[in-house]
């Protein structure tokens, strides 16, 4: 049985903690959080005890940390926790710089201890059945994926100040999804963007819309378009086109149910939000790390592939900043 500690007690740490909690690979032992009263009331619903985030850090009764607080903590906690002896799982990114990244995996390599971080639309029951499909060869070799990524409504402006922009906050995610459908390494990146849905996240500097493309050094491309509105829910698809066929996943409804009159079919909305949409997709991720941990092999995505999609996005932010294509090596 791991023994788990949590850092952060807000909405995606309640994730996690409710997802360690039913678990029967593991044990939450503590709770951290910044805020005290949020801490408590999480550990005890949870069956663990509040404490502080050293005090999690340190105690030797603790075999692994989930990290899932404010992105400017991450790499700090990161390497004190594998400086501790503990296995960690971070949400992403490790942070916004991608040299303090590097600087961050370098200490996990010289512990030699495990590192998840978490991109959990990997492990969505659906997207995760489409890519093992493709890597046993049901379309052929891999030419065109496409990925359409749309929130319900836009974040607050000031979230927008801090969360290091559209690409590295909210299309990192799928980056990180074109490099697991491609197969291949980006070597290109082609970003455009506007602000069509809120002028205060125009004001704050950001776009809320947006389409990249990726080349890889055999050609394949992969198109993503970003938006922060969609009227009717949750928009999260892709379709890889290959040479001998193509897959894709759709949205998932809130009921399957289609009522069918004279004036057309009506079906359900999707899933509203990312909280209903990877419900299970979180689910697996994490029993993935505790199976990693308890298995002592390495867990993925990997600090590595943190690393690569923040570099992705980099790429991506100067691209529509200036206009022109960017090069990289990952």
């Amino acid at each position: 049985m791991i023994r788990v500690g949590l850092l952060g007690a807000g909405r995606i740490g309640q994730i996690h903690g409710r997802n360690v909690a039913a678990s029967g690979k593991a044990r939450l032992v503590a709770v951290a959080d910044a805020l005290p009263d949020a801490c408590l009331s999480l550990a005890t619903d949870l069956g663990a005890r509040a404490a502080s985030v050293e005090a999690v850090i340190l105690d030797r009764d603790i075999d692994a940390v989930l990290i899932c607080t404010p992105t400017d903590t991450h790499a700090d906690l990161i390497e004190a926790a594998v400086k501790a002896g503990k296995a960690v799982f971070c949400e992403k990114p490790v942070d916004l710089s991608s040299d303090r990244i590097k600087a961050c995996l370098a200490v996990v390599a010289k512990a030699g201890l495990p590192l998840m971080i978490g991109f959990n639309r990997r492990f969505d029951p659906n997207f995760a059945e489409a890519r093992r499909r493709i890597a046993a060869g049901g379309i052929g070799a891999v030419e065109l994926v496409s990925i359409i990524s749309r929130d319900p409504s836009p974040p607050a402006a000031s979230y927008v100040a801090r969360s290091g922009g559209l690409f590295r906050d909210m299309m990192i995610h799928d980056l990180d999804m074109a490099r697991f459908l491609l197969g291949e390494e980006p070597v290109e990146v082609h970003a455009v963007g506007s602000c069509l849905v809120d002028p205060g996240i125009g004001a704050a500097g950001d776009v809320d819309t947006a389409a990249v493309l990726l080349k890889t050094a055999s050609g394949r491309i992969a198109q993503i378009t970003n938006s922060r509105r969609a009227s009717y829910g949750y928009d999260q698809r892709f379709e890889v086109h290959g040479s001998l066929g193509m897959v894709r996943a759709q949205n998932v409804p809130t009921s399957t149910v289609e009522v069918a009159t004279g004036q057309g079919f009506l079906a359900d909305p999707v899933l509203p939000f990312f909280l209903e949409r990877y419900a299970a997709a979180y689910r697996a991720e994490l029993d993935h790390f505790l199976s990693s941990v308890a298995a002592g092999t390495p867990p993925s995505p990997s600090g590595e592939d943190g690393l690569k999609a923040q570099l992705l996005a980099d790429a991506a932010t100067h691209s529509q900043q200036t206009g022109q294509p960017v090069r990289l090596t990952l």
